[in-house]
């Protein structure tokens, strides 16, 4: 499999690289020998013009058509650029006949002369000076570059050929050793994978050995694991904080029950009502469970209203005055004759600010202090609940609102809870499109601020 995985991207890479390098070679070599035929086809036609001036300059200073220095320019033409020409007077006569060097310079080269131009290209200019014909040329040239001309051109293409080789040998070198570190980065992907599958979570994925585009994928696939490792510690926690709630009412439910199927209590009033508190107790752990599920629910419904802080604060005064004067603990609101206003839904608002009040409460020691106010920024109103408990540590902060997670075991056991409060808390925070934050320090205390949108 990691074999065909691996051939398959270096004949994906060598497609791409070769298709590239394919391309450039085509268009370098049409560019370079269409440049070069243009430029020889300019210099070509200068030359003719060069012979044109010089026959009419002769003509006009002289009368004649040909001198010895004309001679000689058409001479050199021949033997550097392979131009022959053939001038003729008015009267068709033939003046100069330069195509004899061809056969010469045939002879020089070690080939059988011959005085037939037919495979030669030619064009023919008449002569004026003024309004009178003088005359006209004929010149003849090889359509095809031949001599220098040739040769530089063969040059050209030669080492474009060369270059196209190295670079297709390095393109295969490049494809190879990328496709094998490419693969390797994938197969260790692979096999994190496969061992997430078979809830092997605790080995991450070493990032050093994957490649800049790998690393970002590794790094999230070492997050999941390590959400996933935490998800699992948060279930079995919970599973074992769930289980031990439910053995002890049970266990108590169960020996009650025995004990007065076998005569020895009496169904009197006092066992009654033990027997209805566990009863209540087991009730009160399913409650809690079905509200998590319902706060979670991503299609949840609210039944927004226009709210006064002030209104909400006289409510959560009136329901925890009694528990805190027995307690011991002061608890202070400020900010109940404000009138601020806000949307939101009553029910879900009072049951997040129990929760929060209720916990601060629990953990706050008598002759303590526990303050609620509001405040309005931008656009956003902030209820602050700030307690002098027990706080938090550091390392239980940032699992506050895991489903199920309990910092202090002990501290949890006494106040009964299961560690879902928070959980229904921010959940329903959420849903307003609000935000909850928490500060706290140990043996200071807790400060837990809910922003809600005013719109």
């Amino acid at each position: 499999m990691n074999l065909t995985l691996r051939l398959r991207i270096l004949l994906y890479l060598l497609l791409v690289s070769l298709s590239g390098i394919l391309i450039t070679s085509i268009t370098i070599f049409s560019g370079v020998e269409n440049q070069f035929t243009d430029y020889v086809t300019t210099n070509r036609v200068k030359s003719i013009q060069t012979i044109k001036k010089e026959v009419i300059q002769q003509y006009d200073d002289t009368g004649e058509l040909t001198n010895e220095q004309l001679e000689n320019t058409m001479h050199q033409q021949a033997m550097s650029e392979s131009l022959y020409y053939k001038i003729y007077n008015n009267n068709d006569n033939l003046l100069i006949d330069s195509t004899s060097l061809g056969s010469m310079m045939k002879m020089m080269n070690g080939s059988q002369p011959s005085s037939n131009f037919d495979e030669y290209q030619s064009d023919s200019y008449q002569l004026k000076t003024g309004n009178q014909v003088i005359g006209n040329l004929t010149v003849y040239y090889s359509g095809q570059l031949i001599g220098d001309e040739f040769v530089f051109l063969k040059s050209i293409k030669r080492n474009i050929i060369l270059a196209v080789l190295f670079t297709v040998i390095l393109s295969i070198l490049t494809s190879l050793l990328f496709s094998k570190r490419l693969t390797s980065g994938v197969n260790k992907l692979v096999t994190g994978v496969t061992e997430l599958r078979n809830h092997q979570w605790k080995i991450p994925i070493p990032l050093k050995d994957l490649t800049g585009e790998m690393k970002p994928l590794g790094e999230s696939f070492n997050q999941l694991a390590d959400s996933l490792v935490k998800e699992e510690t948060l279930r079995k926690q919970f599973t074992a904080n769930f289980a031990h709630e439910l053995r002890t009412p049970l266990a108590t439910l169960r020996s009650q029950i025995e004990a007065f199927q076998d005569g020895i209590w009496k169904p009197d009033e006092t066992r009654l009502e033990q027997f209805h508190a566990e009863l209540m107790r087991l009730v009160r752990l399913v409650n809690d469970l079905e509200k998590l599920i319902a706060a979670e629910n991503p299609q949840i419904k609210l039944n927004k209203t226009k709210l006064e802080t002030g209104e909400i604060l006289s409510f959560i005064e009136d329901q925890f005055i009694s528990l805190f004067v027995e307690k011991g603990v002061s608890l202070e609101i400020q900010g109940k004759k404000e009138s601020l206003w806000f949307y939101g839904d009553y029910d879900k608002i009072i049951q997040i600010l129990i929760n929060i009040v209720n916990n601060a409460l629990q953990y706050t020691q008598p002759e303590n202090k526990v303050s609620l106010c509001v405040e309005e920024k931008e656009n956003y109103i902030i209820f602050i609940v700030k307690d002098e408990g027990e706080g938090i540590s550091e390392e239980d902060l940032p699992l506050l609102f895991e489903r199920f997670y309990r910092g202090d075991k002990s501290r949890d056991r006494k106040t009964g809870g299961v560690g879902i409060g928070l959980s229904i808390v921010k959940a329903f925070v959420e849903a307003h499109r609000g935000e909850i934050k928490i500060r706290s320090q140990l043996n200071v205390g807790t400060t837990v601020e809910l922003h809600f949108p005013k719109k």
